[in-house]
Order: structure tokens, then sequence, then C-alpha cells
């Protein structure tokens, strides 16, 4: 059978074709894995192309029976759909066994957001006399000022901060580069916090371009920031579940609400998929709906 061989090409393409980053190239070949798993494991000696859609069902029954969730099984089919259309890119197959092959329904669980005045409650709450005070409203004006993942965010460089013009550059997912606009707010506090702590720090080598440093002049880990957000929630009494992307989304949320292009949006985001985009329309709408369920004098039921 040629799985490894395909799989090979598979891995090629996703890393040069599609610029998709080692993480996401690995969870591709392992969902088309789970696959050649199940060929060898019910004793079918099929290569890839010859794989029908009756096959796929099957696949789908026996992941199904092994108690995969709706969401991993959904990912799975997902990986599967990539990797044969891949080989019809590559004229190895003519015909896609996977277009019919639907995916299990999954209720979209909408994300916490932040409201505008909980932002300002948990930036107001960092304590701007303790050793990285500073340091850290930089990062969460710059995490809600531009709607930054926490991967970005710890590798802002100091060299890509174009003030002057209103932007910041960044390396996304897929290693993209976007420019996305900062505000004022974000801007002041970061010059705050590189004249007044970050100045102050023995930057080790290899970090003298890294914007959020911690003490011992290191690139600061994702669970750090994670840490740093959960400390401040609680500070504050906030009872939702709010982690450093819940930032990210309440700045889209805060644009679309206010009447933001959800292309502009989408751009800003770095999503691929303008689908993507739109959850935060839902959010919208939810929000619509509660104010209306809340303040409407008929919205409640009568007796």
């Amino acid at each position: 059978m040629n799985w490894k061989l395909y799989l090979k090409g598979f891995k090629s393409f996703l890393a040069l074709e599609k610029s998709l980053s080692t993480n996401s190239i690995a969870a591709y070949l392992s969902d088309v894995e789970k696959l050649a798993q199940f060929v060898e494991e019910v004793q079918i000696d099929l290569s890839p192309e010859k794989i029908t859609y009756q096959h796929l069902k099957d696949f789908i029954n026996w992941i199904n029976k092994m108690g995969v969730s709706a969401s991993t099984q959904a990912r799975i089919i997902s990986g599967i759909k990539a990797f044969y259309n891949y080989l019809l890119i590559e004229d190895i197959i003519d015909h896609n066994p996977t277009e019919l092959l639907e995916t299990p329904r999954i209720g979209r669980k909408l994300p916490d957001v932040l409201s505008i005045e909980e932002i300002t409650q948990l930036i107001d709450s960092i304590d701007l006399s303790a050793e990285n005070g500073e340091r850290n409203k930089a990062m969460l004006e710059t995490l809600y000022g531009c709607g930054l993942r926490v991967t970005e965010l710890i590798n802002l460089q100091i060299s890509n901060l174009y003030f002057k013009q209103g932007f910041i550059k960044l390396i996304g997912k897929g290693d993209k580069e976007r420019l996305v606009p900062i505000g004022a707010a974000a801007q002041k506090q970061i010059i705050i916090y590189l004249e007044n702590n970050r100045n102050r720090i023995t930057i080790q080598h290899g970090q003298e371009d890294v914007l959020f440093l911690n003490r011992r002049g290191k690139k600061l880990s994702r669970v750090m920031v994670f840490l740093i957000i959960k400390n401040l929630v609680q500070k504050c009494g906030i009872k939702k579940t709010i982690s450093p992307h819940t930032f990210r989304h309440s700045f889209a949320s805060h644009l679309v609400d206010g009447g933001a292009d959800l292309r502009a949006v989408q751009e800003m985001l770095g999503h691929e998929s303008i689908t993507t985009t739109e959850i935060y329309t839902h959010l919208d709408r939810e929000y619509l709906k509660s104010a209306i369920e809340q303040f409407h004098p008929r919205s409640k039921a009568r007796n």
C-alpha cells in the first residue's frame, strides 16, 4: 500500500503550498493516519486511491464506536477531506470519495466576551507600582487594542512597531505577516513600559528585539500571560471564563457592535476565511436578543 508515500507528499504540500505550521501539519497527518489504521485493522488491503465513499462511512462508524466525540470526528473528517483534495490536485485520483461525506452537527458555543466596562475594570486593577505593572498594562492594552493571539503578543518585536504610521506588524498562523492598526492607548502604554521598565532589565542574548520580557530578560511564556490575566480576573471578581483569547474576542465583537465592516475585522484578526469572522455577527445577535429579553416590556410571557 502507498499510505506512507502519499502522507509524505501530503506533508510537503501542507508545508510548501499551504504554509501551515508544524502543529497544524501534524494534526492533518494524524487524521489521515487514523484512516490508515482503520484499513489495517479491518484487514482490507487498500491504498488511498482505492478508498470509496462506503469505506469512509464504515470508518466514521468505526471511530464513532470508539467513543470519539462529535467535534473530534468533525476535525478528523476535515483532515481526510484535505488529504483527498491533495490527491485530486496531484492527479492521483480522478474522483473525490469525500465529496458526500458529512460532518457531525456540532452546537456552536459562543465564547465569553468582556464588556467595555469589564475591560476597563481589569486594566485599571493593575498595580502600576508593582515590578511588572507597567508591562502588564501594556500587554492588556495591546491584546485588546489590536485583537492579538497570545502567541502573537509574546512574539511581538520592537522593530515591528510602526507608531508613526499607527500600525504593528505581526507574524500570525502559518508564518503569515499582517499589519494591524494600534490605537493611542496601547501606544502610550508601550512607550511608558519601554522607558520606565524594560530599559532596567538585563536582556538575554537573542531577546533584544522581543517587546515583552520577564524579569530575567527572556520572552514571556503563554502560561505566564494566562496566569497574569487569571489573577486580575479573580481580583476584579468577574465570573466569566476569561483567557488571553477573550480579549481578542472582545476586540472583534466590539468592532462589529460598533458597525465595523466584517471584511476589515477579518483582515485585522488574520482569519483566512470570512466564515470564521462571522461568529462575531452571531455574538452581536445574541447581545441584541438578551437586551430585548431583559428590557423590552412585552418580551416576557404573560400568565
